[in-house]
């Protein structure tokens, strides 16, 4: 007894569809990879920022370190104007340094720099908005959503 065998050959529409099924899931699930790789490259450059700033403000400090004091208080939401390319005391650069450092918070988004302390210890804060949710305050808490993203750097005199 001889069946008759059909060969099959070729795919069918349903098996073409679910292929393309698996292979735009696969995509999607690619394009989703890369835009979360471009929000965390975005994030680990304002952190490298954020660290550049803070540890450039220290080094100011350290440089005119005789009036360590006078730099507390600094806040770039303040406008400062000093121009010292012809020279300044020590007390004027004090000044210039803030107005320096205002200008390089806008290279962070919502930036923002405040220096805290006394005679004898500064707290050197630079804030910035990393999640880009419109975040404002300055309490540097990470699980309060409405605080902005904080580098600190604690220099002791």
């Amino acid at each position: 007894m001889h069946l008759n065998q059909r060969k099959q050959r070729g795919l069918t529409l349903v098996e073409s569809m679910i292929a393309l099924l698996v292979i735009s899931v696969g995509l999607l699930g690619i394009a989703a990879l890369q835009i979360t790789s471009m929000k965390q490259n975005a994030s680990a450059l304002n952190h490298s920022r954020a660290v550049w700033i803070g540890y450039d403000m220290a080094d100011r400090i350290r440089a005119n370190i005789g009036q360590f004091a006078r730099y507390a208080g600094i806040d770039t939401n303040t406008a400062y104007s000093e121009n010292c390319t012809g020279g300044c005391n020590t007390i004027q650069m004090v000044t210039s340094d803030a107005e320096e450092w205002s200008a390089q918070m806008q290279n962070l988004p919502a930036g923002r720099g405040m220096i805290t302390g006394n005679a004898n210890q500064l707290v050197i804060a630079v804030m910035w908005d990393d999640e880009g949710t419109g975040a404002s305050g300055t309490g540097c808490d990470p699980t309060n959503s409405n605080d902005l993203t904080c580098y600190t750097v604690l220099l002791v005199q």
